[in-house]
């Protein structure tokens, strides 16, 4: 990590308290919203498991354009901090049946997220 997160000055002081762990069926989404509940600024970390979606990652603003769509498949890793910390992002589509059987996943998509609360 080039920058450094939390009181400590140093890089690489990345220190996860939290996990967030979300299950998409073949038909679930999840809306543009941003993650600002924590008090850290940390970058969150989000790894996808299973089925591949369409990741939409958004401006610090609003819900609206300019956003780009990211395919994320299983084992992907999408990490966004900086000033990007706060965009808008959520998932507009997951491709059911697309996860490698090597996955343990039979169907569906899990995605765990960690983050520093600061709390």
């Amino acid at each position: 990590m080039a920058e450094a997160y939390g009181d400590t000055g140093a890089a690489g002081a990345y220190a996860p308290d939290a996990a967030l762990v979300n299950f998409y069926d073949g038909v679930a989404r999840m809306g543009m919203h941003q993650d600002k509940e924590e008090r850290s600024p940390a970058p969150v970390v989000s790894l996808s498991l299973g089925d591949s979606c369409v990741f939409r990652f958004g401006n610090t603003r609003d819900r609206g354009r300019p956003y780009t769509d990211v395919e994320l498949a299983s084992g992907d890793l999408f990490v966004f901090g900086g000033p990007s910390r706060y965009a808008f992002h959520g998932v507009t589509k997951v491709y059911a049946g697309t996860a490698d059987a090597a996955s343990g996943m039979r169907a569906g998509r899990l995605n765990v997220t960690l983050r520093e609360t600061g709390l």
